[in-house]
């Protein structure tokens, strides 16, 4: 049907265009105009409109009339990136009447005009030929359903600390019921440790406190303490947890959404720069003595990036130099007698409040020295020695303590966990994001959120931040009645023969092998579960038999594709 109501021939592919000028993106290096008159030539393009912002009101409203008006059976948008706007021009394809899946784009922005800015006579003729293949699969789209499924509104944080806390608290604010998961005897994770927030000057157990209360008083937060997690199935929706609580026995939940909060911990020190836990300890153990009023050191050094930027664990920390600074005016305020040397290779005090930290203990009388990485500061009793670069010398620093500042390191766990949930870690086995700018609390699993230090190092304010967004993501499915997801995803066909060869290559566990019986015998065919399918297209590229396809994205259609993008 076409949004006024007649009847439409699918079969007969009416295909309109819009090209969009995206300000100067696109129409600063191609010529849209040119392109437009281009695509109105192109088979079964009987519509074509090159807009200023084919995104905005009025260009959504030029799609939805020329669908109407012109009785469209396709739409083709060449413009920027489907990652970001494919859903807008799909609806509105679907609020005109016309079945989301018949819409197809071309990329002409981040696929030319923003890569090929200095040539622009090959970015015009790159333009044109991905927007021949766009036009060519077009023709051959198919009409689909989403797929829908019921859903158990019930989530699971994994991680008691601030963030988890924080994703928790807010979850069941929403009115949302909350199984929160802490392998500790009580809740607070990391933070307990802390004396003080910077650049707030906080203490930590401010903020924990109305957390924890929270979570012990609130119904709808199960708080599961002394309990770790042994397995995970089921799909988005309706995850199967398994846990093993402090006396050994296990229980399975089944919960729609996971927050994954496992937070990070302190380097072990044994080894470094002379670490004995009594003179030589580390800033977590500094903020322990200052938190519970046992400080009593008179000359104190501090001694930067130790454990980290380096071969075994190469990236910053990010709180270590905001740690130390916080910690050195602190013992100033305890005793501004007392000596502190900051030894440190540069300074990561990002943020304008971390800054005034940073000029506030050289205000105070801390002292700040740039050591040589090749020559790092050598621990002796008593005293430190450093080569300091500026004057070429070796200078010795008295001190009765020292305290080395350590990155924090991700739980020995977290690849276990990854692998009950089928989500990614990176070299340092911090969790990984699917996208850090689109999509910086999701996984690429559906339904499986991340914040906190679980994911990087981070300042409590920022672990509490993530827990709060991560509740919002993780709601964004718990509130809705039912769920519903792409129909591009693969389908079995007649041809399948129950080889197996695609099974063990899909990276999402969304296909198995069945029996059946045909003729007296017993057979095997291959099974797709449709939840768990994300379209990638593995299973197809691996069956030689065409067995299984995937939907919007079949041999007829790419085949149309390759031959439209080789045609002169």
């Amino acid at each position: 049907m076409s949004g006024n109501g007649e009847s439409v021939n699918l079969a007969e592919p009416r295909i309109g265009v819009f090209v969009c000028h995206c300000g100067s993106n696109i129409a600063g290096y191609l010529d849209c105009v040119a392109l437009t008159k281009y695509a109105a030539a192109l088979p079964n393009v009987v519509y074509a409109k090159n807009n200023l912002y084919t995104c905005s009101e009025s260009g959504i409203a030029e799609i939805k009339s020329a669908i109407t008006n012109e009785k469209l059976t396709r739409v083709v948008v060449a413009s920027c990136s489907p990652r970001t706007h494919m859903p807008l021009f799909k609806s509105a394809c679907e609020e005109a009447g016309l079945n989301q899946y018949l819409f197809e784009m071309a990329n002409i922005r981040d696929q030319c005009s923003w890569v090929h800015m200095q040539e622009r006579e090959d970015a015009q003729l790159k333009a044109m030929d991905l927007i021949r293949m766009a036009v060519a699969k077009a023709g051959l789209l198919e009409p689909q359903e989403d797929i829908e499924t019921s859903l158990v509104k019930k989530a699971m944080v994994l991680g008691a600390g601030v963030a988890g806390l924080s994703a928790a608290t807010a979850l069941a604010d929403m009115g949302v019921g909350v199984i929160l998961v802490e392998r500790e005897s009580e809740p607070g994770g990391l933070l307990k440790r802390v004396n003080r927030v910077g650049p707030s000057g906080e203490k930590s157990v401010d903020i924990l406190a109305e957390l924890i209360a929270k979570a012990k008083s609130d119904p709808n937060i199960d708080l599961r303490l002394e309990t770790e997690l042994t397995g995970v199935g089921g799909v988005v929706g309706k995850y199967e947890v398994t846990l093993k609580g402090k006396d050994g026995g296990e229980t399975t939940e089944t919960v729609g959404s996971i927050v994954v909060a496992t937070g990070a911990v302190p380097l072990n020190a044994e080894g470094l720069c002379g670490y004995n836990g009594s003179t030589v300890i580390t800033q977590i153990e500094l903020e322990e003595q200052l938190r519970d009023g046992k400080f009593s050191a008179k000359n104190v050094v501090m001694i930067q990036c130790v454990g980290a930027r380096s071969p075994e664990r190469a990236y910053c920390s990010r709180i270590c130099c905001l740690t130390a600074v916080k910690n050195s005016i602190y013992i100033k305020e305890l005793n501004p007698e007392a000596q502190v040397h900051i030894l440190y290779r540069d300074i990561q005090m990002y943020g304008t409040g971390n800054e005034r930290l940073l000029w506030e203990s050289r205000g105070k009388g801390v002292k700040f020295d740039i050591y040589d990485v090749a020559r790092p500061p050598i621990v002796r009793e008593g005293k430190v020695e450093f080569y300091q670069s500026v004057t070429g010398m070796t200078v010795d620093i008295p001190c009765d303590l020292v305290v080395l500042s350590t990155p924090l390191v991700a739980p020995a766990d977290s690849p276990t966990i990854a692998n009950y949930m089928r989500i990614p870690v990176d070299q340092n086995n911090f969790f990984l994001e699917a996208h850090a700018k689109l999509r910086p609390l999701d996984f690429a699993t559906d339904g499986i959120f991340l914040a906190g230090t679980a994911r990087f190092p981070a300042t409590a304010p920022e672990a509490q931040a993530q827990g709060l967004g991560a509740a919002s993501r993780a709601n964004t499915i718990l509130s809705k009645s039912k769920l519903q997801f792409s129909a591009l995803v693969s389908k079995v066909t007649d041809k399948c023969d129950g080889c197996g060869y695609c099974v063990d290559q899909c990276p999402y566990n969304a296909l198995s092998l069945e029996e059946y019986e045909q003729d007296g015998q017993k057979r095997k065919r291959n099974r797709s579960d449709n939840i768990l399918c994300k379209g990638c297209g593995v299973c197809a590229a691996t069956c030689p038999k065409g067995g299984i396809v995937v939907l919007g994205f079949t041999r007829k259609q790419l085949e149309a594709q390759v031959d439209a993008a080789l045609m002169l």
